[in-house]
């Protein structure tokens, strides 16, 4: 019968990703290289609603024992682009990205850019722009509904190009998401990120990966397949209030 036929192919599936899963787990070419901790979502001052100066942030990931960051501001790539070039004598990591607006389906974060990249564009564009400079497509707070997210079908139709979905967000309102996430990364083998999505400094590292250190996009995503997601959380209602305190204080300046 067709519920049979359909049940032998649902096995086979789950044995051929279980093999995958397993092959990913063995096959470890990083294994020689030290451990460390990155937090792949935070904000500065050239995001809109942060006003974390750039070399604070650096200083302040390095006290907090991080070993890579990636600075994804709104629709901004200055800061990144600062923050890599004062990381240069530092034992730190700096991953430039950009947090980008689409039209109405939510950000999407690409990692590894060289180039800003334009806000209010379809999805499929922006996930195109970011592969033409051969960044990391990054999904941030997939299932957040207190803010703009993609629709479901959009989700299923560029599965195949979304290389990390973010299944941990320390600023989320609502943990259940976070949970949702990591149910949808699992269910469809995607790596899974985490960050703090830290618009203040005492944010910075509430969400982390503990990965093996890595060179440049193809050995992040290597590095990602041993990756151990870090929930180091702070109130929210805390953070919250420092942000707007920021924000008020750069106001009335």
């Amino acid at each position: 019968s067709f519920a049979d036929v359909a049940r032998e192919l649902d096995g086979i599936y789950r044995g051929l990703r279980d093999r995958r899963r397993k092959r990913r787990r063995d096959a470890d070419p990083l294994a020689d290289r030290p451990w460390i901790l990155a937090d792949l979502h935070m904000h500065t001052s050239w995001s809109h609603d942060c006003s974390i100066d750039v070399t604070e942030l650096l200083d302040h990931a390095e006290a907090e024992g991080l070993g890579a960051i990636a600075v994804t501001d709104h629709n901004a790539i200055g800061g990144a682009l600062e923050a890599l070039e004062l990381a240069c004598d530092r034992d730190l990591v700096v991953i430039p990205g950009e947090e980008v607006k689409s039209d109405d389906q939510g950000e999407v974060i690409g990692l590894f850019l060289r180039e800003e990249i334009p806000r209010g564009m379809t999805f499929a564009d922006t996930v195109a722009a970011i592969r033409e400079q051969e960044g990391v497509v990054y999904l941030p707070h997939p299932f957040d509904r207190m803010h703009a997210i993609p629709f479901p079908a959009t989700l299923h139709r560029h599965l195949h190009e979304i290389d990390v979905l973010e299944v941990y967000n320390a600023r989320l309102l609502f943990e259940a998401y976070n949970d949702e996430a990591m149910r949808f990364a699992r269910k469809y083998g995607l790596p899974a990120g985490a960050g703090s999505d830290a618009h203040v400094l005492q944010g910075v590292g509430t969400g982390a990966l503990r990965m093996r250190s890595f060179d440049g996009p193809e050995e992040f995503m290597l590095s990602l397949r041993s990756a151990e997601v870090l929930r180091r959380p702070k109130s929210l209602a805390y953070l919250q209030g420092l942000k707007w305190a920021a924000q008020v204080k750069e106001k009335v300046r």
